[in-house]
């Protein structure tokens, strides 16, 4: 995580959508450090579809970063 993101508080953001089980998913193991092409390989599928729904959990979260999505998900508890 960065210095920037630890001294500024991040902004309240509001959900543009339930996150689905499997963005829940590769959220989590986002949250373990894992690379894409890891959780394509242990969810059996493409890079490209776990960069697609890594894209959806972040406009759903309102962040553009993995570092911003998983202090959102942990001060909203999704994590």
């Amino acid at each position: 995580m960065s210095t920037d993101l630890q001294t500024r508080p991040i902004a309240r953001r509001r959900l543009t959508g339930p996150l689905t089980t499997r963005e829940r998913v590769v959220l989590a193991s986002l949250d373990e450090g894992r690379t894409l092409r890891q959780i394509a390989t242990e969810l059996f599928v493409t890079r490209n579809t776990v960069k697609s729904q890594v894209r959806s959990v972040y406009r759903k979260l309102g962040v553009s970063t993995r570092d911003e999505a998983l202090a959102v998900a942990r001060r909203d508890r999704l994590l």
